[in-house]
């Protein structure tokens, strides 16, 4: 990616009033749809999450949909006297490169408030440091419930890690078990063999996934782990094969999913696998020459495309002529950031029209009663960051394509 200057911290002598100017997620400056920012206070809303590499078809729509947020924002003149900008970093799904990203998205004081990222292990290594700041993050796309509710969750002992903390996509504890619940009492698998790539998000989901399954009176016929970034899978598939399973579940990310799938069917074991939402996206469908069809995915939400609350957000970044498609998380990145100027909003408001002094903490304070109809459906936060918003789809591959199969809101 290009280099991004750094905000320019300039004081209106005449006014009294701070103006911060920030650079655009491509190196000049992003397009706000406003023109009018003389008088204006300027926000900036960070994005992080994988602009390059593999997973970087799902990190640019996340980007662009916040563009898309930020530019609405600006157009409606939803909080008077405020311009939103962004400002974006790559993250490359590196732990390690996102807890930088972080420390510098912090070290910035024009960043009130940042979406991302996309990997929950990502996400485990940038908490702490947006927390310690008392900087707002809000996350479109991490699913595992430790981010949320503590490393002890699955012993009931769930205690909010950091109060800076939001999500608008659901967790793993609900897509694993419905997931679960689905392959055994729909498809009607009795007996499945389980790989991860010991990932925080595909390890956590994969475990979830186990449990449910035995819970419903399923088997466990197998369990192995691969490594990220590896192509060669055939020693599992041939353990898949020789296990009697007559399905797969995977944890993981879609590059390492689509080409186990095929290594699995060119083993000659040809039985569906079925994923979370990192699998749900077309690098899946097209990662080897294999056929995918009757392969399954779940993801968070309802299908964009046919959610009537999603229309304007659909047309509208047509209409814009981004390069790359919404993909998976779109929407929710447009929630997530709007949740964030929905926060700017009743911050900005409380303080008689102007950004208060602790701008960061007041937005933290004010996401927690955020409550709004997005594109997404109906986006309001729990006590642990998590969206109340529980509706999940169960995803096919037809005719090399994804087609939505089942879509409800879970229920225990």
């Amino acid at each position: 990616m290009q280099r991004r200057s750094l905000l320019i911290l300039i004081t209106a002598l005449t006014t009294g009033s701070l103006t911060l100017t920030a650079c655009g997620s491509r190196g000049g400056k992003s397009d706000t749809g406003s023109s009018d920012t003389g008088k204006q206070t300027t926000v900036v809303i960070g994005v992080d999450g994988p602009m390059t590499g593999s997973l970087s078809p799902v990190g640019q729509g996340i980007k662009n949909s916040v563009d898309l947020a930020v530019r609405t924002a600006n157009k409606n003149k939803e909080v008077k006297g405020v311009t939103f900008r962004t400002e974006v970093l790559d993250d490359q799904a590196v732990p390690g490169t996102g807890q930088q990203n972080a420390a510098k998205l912090v070290a910035d004081q024009g960043v009130l408030g940042v979406v991302g990222p996309l990997n929950s292990g990502v996400s485990q290594s940038m908490q702490g440091v947006f927390a310690k700041a008392g900087l707002a993050q809000v996350s479109p796309s991490n699913t595992n419930p430790a981010l949320s509710q503590g490393d002890n969750w699955a012993k009931g002992e769930k205690k909010r890690p950091f109060t800076t903390y939001f999500r608008t996509a659901t967790t793993d504890i609900i897509q694993g078990r419905f997931a679960a619940q689905y392959l055994f009492k729909d498809a009607h698998k009795k007996k499945v063999f389980v790989v991860d790539d010991k990932q925080a998000y595909g390890a956590g989901i994969a475990t979830i996934f186990a449990d449910e399954f035995r819970k419903q009176g399923g088997e466990i016929a197998g369990t192995d782990h691969l490594t990220v970034k590896e192509t060669d899978f055939s020693s599992i598939a041939e353990k898949i094969k020789n296990s009697g399973a007559d399905s797969v579940y995977f944890g993981g990310q879609f590059p390492e999913g689509g080409l186990l799938s095929g290594q699995v069917k060119k083993a000659g074991a040809h039985i569906p696998l079925m994923g979370g939402d990192a699998i749900y996206d077309p690098g899946f469908i097209h990662a080897s020459g294999e056929n995918k069809d009757g392969d399954l995915a779940t993801s968070v939400g309802y299908p964009v495309d046919q959610l009537d609350s999603a229309k304007a957000f659909v047309k509208n970044y047509k209409d814009a002529g981004y390069k790359d498609p919404y993909a998976a998380y779109g929407g929710y990145a447009y929630d997530a950031a709007w949740a964030l100027v929905q926060a700017v909003k009743q911050a900005v408001g409380d303080n008689d029209g102007k950004l208060p002094a602790d701008a960061r903490g007041k937005i933290v304070d004010a996401l927690s009663k955020v409550s709004f109809d997005g594109v997404t459906g109906h986006v309001s936060f729990d006590r642990y960051g998590d969206n109340t918003n529980k509706q999940l789809t169960v995803y096919q591959v037809t005719d090399g394509v994804w087609k939505s199969l089942k879509s409800a809101t879970f229920k225990d």
